[in-house]
């Protein structure tokens, strides 16, 4: 069920929000996790005294990326080939997801271990391969644990969050047979227990699949090298081991050079985990001995983002989840109500232009957001999630009677004399305001409190105490 696919067609994001914000469970297991990350976060970050130069660097090497983005695609495709690499570029997810499929293929192999990546979660690579009789192998533990719960993601970083150690301990006692070596029969709930039963099941399905698909957390287009960051060794499983090996990356992820790197590896391990740095740092340049290395770069809607002056901001992301773990939205609703393999304020700005606002549930995500600004503090690289969040609210069309009230509001607020009348109408049948508006309207009230409105207006008030002297 995991896959980006699967999430079109849900309802739209409030009606989510109000059926999640009703699993007191859901709610205790990410107030725990998302409090905790933020606590090492927060300590990571104050031991650079130089945090706030190093977040104006990384947004200026990004825009600056963006601008030149052609530029920087064509170098890193030169030398990859140069490197003994195949670079291909896909449009949308469907030719990306056929170009994959035809590499395995031509393999002649059925299955695929995989490094966690939110690309290839995006484009739903993994229903895809399905259809096409291949199957894909997850190895980072919570995508494991994802997959093997036939369920959906619902964090950049940590995609099972939403669950506990008894709700995991039982998935492997279920499904891990189903999948490949069985969970013992005696697995605790204990981390260390958990941690080896997924430990034993990936370690035969390492020795035993010829060819890996990974994404990547950068690129770097001066020498055409791509570097993956992660805290448990299985990507460096999958990097190395394999004969072929697959990597699906968005264009935005590039970098112009290694200089510029060193300002990312200090931002990433302390936003995401709150680490100096990463257990495991892989890089790799085009094809190492003995393997053969493909290279899909992925658009999917991202030169569209990138035509966007205000939205484009949302393509100097880094998936670090620094902007979840803060975000009391998401705090409360989790990761599946917006409906996206990109959930909280970032996922509310970036699914949104990616998809477009054409279904409910897209053109809901930007009102997703209190606005209260914590997401953009957090943010290394300085995304201003709230200017775009208010930004595509303009974008989404409203239902006809919001659009009249607005009108009708426009036509009051624009005469101060037509205002004034309307204030003390307002004055005088203040009594007959009811708590919640009646049709289409109570969509308003079902979620706000209608202010008391005075018998008196500031106007009147100033106009008859002559500001207050009399």
């Amino acid at each position: 069920m995991s896959g980006g696919a699967t999430f079109l067609g849900m309802p739209a994001f409030p009606v989510n929000a109000a059926a999640a914000v009703q699993d007191s469970q859901l709610r205790y297991n990410l107030r725990k996790a998302t409090h905790t990350i933020r606590g090492k976060r927060a300590l990571a970050v104050g031991e650079l005294p130089d945090w706030t130069e190093l977040r104006r660097a990384a947004k200026e090497i990004k825009d600056h990326t963006l601008r030149n983005l052609e530029r920087y695609l064509v170098r890193m495709e030169e030398a990859v080939t140069a490197a003994g690499g195949h670079v291909h570029w896909a449009a949308d997810a469907e030719e990306a997801n056929r170009i994959v499929a035809d590499l395995v293929k031509a393999t002649g192999e059925t299955s695929v271990v995989k490094v966690k990546s939110m690309a290839t979660q995006e484009i739903g690579l993994n229903e895809a391969l399905e259809l096409e009789g291949i199957t894909a192998y997850e190895t980072d533990l919570a995508e494991l644990i994802v997959q093997l719960g036939d369920d959906w993601p619902s964090h950049i970083l940590v995609p099972a969050i939403h669950r506990n150690r008894s709700e995991i301990r039982e998935i492997f006692r279920e499904k891990m047979a189903d999948w490949g070596r069985a969970a013992p029969e005696d697995l605790t709930d204990e981390p260390r227990a958990l941690a080896e039963a997924a430990r034993l099941h990936l370690r035969e399905r390492f020795l035993s699949t010829r060819v890996a698909i990974s994404g990547a957390n950068f690129m770097i287009a001066e020498t055409g090298t791509l570097v993956v960051l992660e805290s448990e060794g299985n990507g460096r499983m999958c990097l190395t081991l394999p004969e072929t090996l697959i990597s699906v990356v968005g264009i935005e992820k590039l970098l112009p050079s290694w200089q510029d790197l060193e300002v990312f590896l200090q931002l990433l391990p302390r936003s995401s985990t709150g680490e100096r740095m990463n257990p495991y740092t892989s890089t790799w340049t085009g094809a190492a001995e003995g393997q053969e290395f493909h290279l899909v770069l992925l658009d999917n809607g991202r030169t569209d983002v990138l035509a966007d002056e205000i939205g484009r901001q949302a393509l100097r992301c880094i998936r670090c989840s620094a902007c979840l773990n803060v975000c009391p939205v998401y705090e409360r609703a989790g990761g599946h109500a917006y409906g996206s393999v990109y959930p909280g304020p970032i996922g509310a700005i970036l699914t949104p232009q990616l998809r477009g606002t054409a279904s409910e549930l897209d053109a809901s995500l930007p009102y997703a957001s209190t606005l209260c600004g914590a997401c953009f503090d957090a943010c290394p690289v300085a995304i201003d999630i709230p200017e775009v969040l208010v930004h595509l609210r303009g974008r989404v069309r409203h239902p006809r009677v919001e659009r009249l009230g607005m009108r009708a509001a426009g036509w009051v607020f624009n005469r101060p004399a037509r205002l004034a009348r309307t204030q003390r109408l307002g004055g005088r049948l203040r009594r007959f305001v009811p708590g919640r508006l009646p049709g289409p309207l109570s969509a308003w009230t079902d979620t706000r409190d209608i202010p008391d409105i005075p018998s008196e207006s500031f106007r009147d008030w100033w106009d008859r105490t002559d500001g207050g002297v009399k």
